[in-house]
């Protein structure tokens, strides 16, 4: 493959090409992007680096170097560190996952937020200089601007300087999953290259994922930023629910037709998804969301007066959602039991208080199964904030499980059967205890009710057939469109699938408009 060069290519919107597939033969394999909007990680600290799994080499048919492959059976091998896949997750909407292809879990989990030094941007403005020192305050001046492009933090890290100094301010260049701020985008990018996975982005493919339905100009800032800025060889932009599949696969092939809901810490999506393309007519989202969830429990520890620092409220109910959290199938049964027998079922969460460093505790109740249940309004437990959100959010109205059988009903109907049997679960929200199967149950409801009224309607025996519904949840659905682009890049079909830096120079970067969905996993 030809050495990628730094040419800045004007951008143009010509259509791309045929491109002929090929696989490169000295380049390293492509780090990997992906974003998830959920805080959601218990088992995973977000500044945590986990170590890469001990690998082997395996050569791909028709190559001169060794490439990651993978085995759905026996578990995932990759290759040599510097040919690995590196699985950078394009910032998602809230935290940003990183790691390399072939990998079960992400390397490094970091907010995705930018901390940036305004002391020099808003220094107070000097008198006007006279003629012979005008050269001198320009150099003054270039020098303060180099120095605020170099003084930057990202992550926990940003978080901390903010903290401790006020010459620091946050910047969040993503809202609710899409890019708002460029140039803190590729700051925040360069870090993660360059800091967190310390690799050559020259010498390795990259992976990114965006949310369903983003614009195609973001694609392509997005590849004028990887092909100009950091020169990467090769690119691909992959859809979040189309890796959450891949991840969710319950047998040796992967099943790339199915439902994905997403519940993020921003939006809640429902994307359908038939032979890896999304149905984009059938999208549908919900305005509740897992930091909903959050909000309600800290709203619920400050009412009954626990003690908790205002600046740790949020942090603590967070935790609290993802360490006891559960969902249940009979609301009266549980305010029982917790009445009955409070020291069973009441637990105790222990902090320190930042500023003066003291313990403090609170108990942890009804929190427990009204966080992911319910939501009291004026005194009053009302309604389920995920199975009937009408009271939460007067806006909307719909129940999950609804939104979910709309969304397969608005599919073309040859798919719809398709749809029902692999409905995925994607998030940290998603994990809580008996949510898939209290999902399965209520959508069941819902389409036996609805073949049953057709049959009522019809003489005969031309009678509908029972419709089957499966609700997917696995152990990795916190990472599951993180783990689906680990898959996906450890094959051979990525390298075919992925934009190069020789397109963009001949094409620019209306290539990235599109991208090819992966063939070799179905």
């Amino acid at each position: 493959m030809p050495a990628a060069t730094a040419t800045v290519v004007r951008l143009h919107f010509s259509r791309c090409k045929a491109r002929t597939a090929r696989r490169p033969t000295g380049a390293g394999a492509a780090p990997i992007a992906a974003e998830d909007d959920d805080l959601d990680s218990p088992d995973l600290a977000p500044w945590t680096r986990r170590p890469a799994p001990p690998s082997s080499s395996t050569t791909a048919p028709g190559t001169n170097s060794s490439l990651p492959s993978l085995d759905l059976r026996a578990g995932l091998r990759c290759s040599s560190p510097r040919q690995d896949a590196d699985l950078a997750r394009l910032a998602s909407r809230r935290y940003t996952k990183m790691g390399f292809a072939g990998n079960v879990e992400p390397c490094f989990i970091t907010p995705t937020v930018v901390a940036v030094n305004d002391s020099f941007s808003s220094s107070p403005q000097a008198p006007a200089p006279t003629r012979g020192a005008a050269k001198g305050n320009w150099l003054a001046q270039h020098s303060a601007g180099v120095m605020a492009d170099l003084d930057f933090y990202i992550g926990e890290e940003a978080l901390t300087r903010s903290r401790a100094s006020s010459a620091y301010s946050l910047s969040y260049p993503i809202r609710n999953g899409q890019v708002e701020n460029w140039d803190t985008m590729e700051r925040f990018w360069q870090q993660c290259i360059f800091n967190y996975l310390r690799c050559d982005p020259e010498d390795h493919y990259f992976l990114l994922t965006e949310s369903p339905l983003t614009a195609p100009e973001t694609r392509e800032y997005t590849g004028e930023i990887m092909f100009e800025t950091f020169n990467v060889p090769g690119l691909y932009i992959a859809v979040q629910p189309v890796l959450a599949l891949a991840a969710g696969y319950t047998t040796t092939k992967c099943e790339m037709t199915g439902v994905v809901v997403d519940v993020g810490d921003g939006a809640t999506h429902i994307v359908p998804v038939a032979d890896g393309y999304v149905i984009g007519s059938s999208i549908r989202s919900i305005p509740l969301t897992g930091k909903d969830v959050t909000q309600f429990i800290q709203q619920l520890l400050k009412e009954r007066g626990e003690h908790v620092p205002p600046e740790e409220s949020f942090d603590v109910a967070r935790r609290i959602k993802e360490m006891y959290c559960y969902t249940s199938s009979d609301i009266v049964k549980e305010f029982n039991k917790h009445d009955r027998e409070p020291s069973k079922y009441i637990k105790h969460w222990t902090g320190v208080k930042p500023k003066t460093g003291t313990k403090y505790t609170c108990d942890v109740g009804y929190e427990r199964f009204l966080g992911p249940e319910l939501d009291v309004f004026m005194g009053k437990i009302t309604e389920k904030i995920f199975f009937n959100p009408e009271i939460y959010n007067n806006d909307f109205t719909m129940p999950l499980q609804v939104v979910i059988d709309k969304c397969i009903q608005s599919a073309p109907i040859d798919t719809r059967r398709a749809l029902y049997k692999n409905i995925v679960l994607s998030g940290g929200s998603t994990m809580f205890k008996d949510f898939h199967r209290r999902l399965q149950r209520d959508l069941k409801k819902i389409v036996d009710a609805r073949v049953r009224s057709s049959n009522a309607r019809v003489s005969g025996d031309a009678k509908a057939q029972p419709i089957e519904v499966n609700v997917v949840s696995h152990p990795i659905q916190r990472y599951a469109v993180w783990f689906g682009g680990s898959v996906l890049a450890s094959t051979a079909e990525f390298y075919e699938a992925c934009h190069t830096k020789a397109e963009y120079e001949e094409y620019g970067a209306s290539i990235c408009r599109s991208n090819p969905v992966f063939k070799g996993m179905y």
